[in-house]
C-alpha cells in the first residue's frame, strides 16, 4: 500500500476520534439497555455521531489535493458531530443530577492534558495505526474502564471538547492554505489560462499593448460586441489590454 493513501492516519485529531469512537461504543453498550433506551435510538444516534467524526476527517482529508473547499467543509462536519455528541454527554450527567468537572478539578486537568504520542508508522500503516490508537485509548482506562458512567461521561466529554478544539485550529490552517494556494477550481482556471497562452503564442499571437504579454483569444459576452472575437491580455484582471481582432 502506498504511504500517501494514509496521510490522515498521522493527524492526531484522526487518532484521538478514533479514540473517541471505540470509547463511545464501549459506552453505549455497557449504559444503555432496554430499560433506559427501550427503542435503542440513544445508543444509534450517538454511535453514529461518534463515527461520523473519523470519517469526515478521513474523506477530507483525502480531497485535500483536489478540493481544499470540500476538506475544509467536511472537517466543520466532523466538528459539529463532536459538539451532538458533546451535548449528549452533558445530557447524560445533568439527567443524573451530575455536572461535567470543574476545570479546575483534578481528573480534568489530568484527562485534559494527558498527552498522546506521536505516530510512528513505517511501512504497515493500518497495522501499525491501529495498534496506536488502541495505546492511546488505553491511556484513558482510569475513566473510561471505572465502571461508572458518570467518570465515563465526563472524560469522554473532555476529549470530545479537547477534539473541537483541535478541528478549530485544523480548519483555521485548512483555510490559510486555501488563501495562499487556491482551490481545485482556481488550479483547474490557472492550468487552462497557461494551455492558451501557450498555443497563442505559437499561432502568432499579437504583444498586449500596455504590458506586452501574448494575448489570447476572448469571446465577448455582452454589450454591442457581444458574440465577437477580440484579443485579451493573458494576464486579466491584472491588465486589461486588449486589441481588435482582425
Amino acid at each position: 500500500m502506498e504511504l500517501n493513501r494514509f496521510g490522515y492516519y498521522w493527524l492526531d485529531t484522526w487518532v484521538l476520534a478514533n479514540v473517541i469512537q471505540l470509547a463511545t461504543q464501549d459506552f453505549c453498550l455497557r449504559n444503555l439497555n432496554r430499560t433506559n433506551d427501550p427503542c435503542g435510538r440513544q445508543f444509534d444516534q450517538m454511535t453514529q455521531a461518534a463515527r461520523s467524526v473519523p470519517a469526515n476527517i478521513a474523506e477530507g482529508n483525502s480531497r485535500h489535493s483536489t478540493s481544499k473547499e470540500t476538506e475544509m467543509k467536511l472537517t466543520d462536519v466532523a466538528r459539529a458531530s463532536l459538539s451532538e455528541l458533546a451535548n449528549d454527554y452533558i445530557n447524560w450527567l445533568m439527567h443524573r443530577e451530575q455536572i461535567p468537572w470543574s476545570t479546575k478539578s483534578v481528573d480534568y486537568n489530568k484527562v485534559a492534558f494527558l498527552t498522546l504520542d506521536r505516530p510512528t508508522y513505517t511501512d504497515d500503516v493500518q497495522h501499525q495505526s491501529c495498534a496506536h490508537i488502541l495505546v492511546q485509548k488505553h491511556k484513558f482506562d482510569e475513566w473510561l474502564c471505572s465502571g461508572d458512567s458518570i467518570k465515563e461521561a465526563n472524560c469522554l466529554l473532555i476529549l470530545c471538547n479537547r477534539l473541537i478544539m483541535m478541528l478549530g485550529k485544523q480548519i483555521t490552517n485548512q483555510l490559510d492554505t486555501f488563501r495562499r494556494e487556491g482551490g481545485f477550481t482556481e488550479a483547474l482556471t490557472a492550468e487552462r489560462l497557461a494551455y492558451r497562452t501557450e498555443q497563442s503564442v505559437q499561432a502568432g499571437a499579437p504583444a498586449c499593448p500596455k504590458c506586452g504579454k501574448p494575448m489570447i483569444k476572448r469571446t465577448a459576452k455582452k454589450g454591442v460586441n457581444s458574440g465577437k472575437e477580440f484579443w485579451s491580455c493573458s494576464s486579466y484582471p491584472e491588465c486589461n489590454g486588449t486589441r481588435k481582432m482582425e
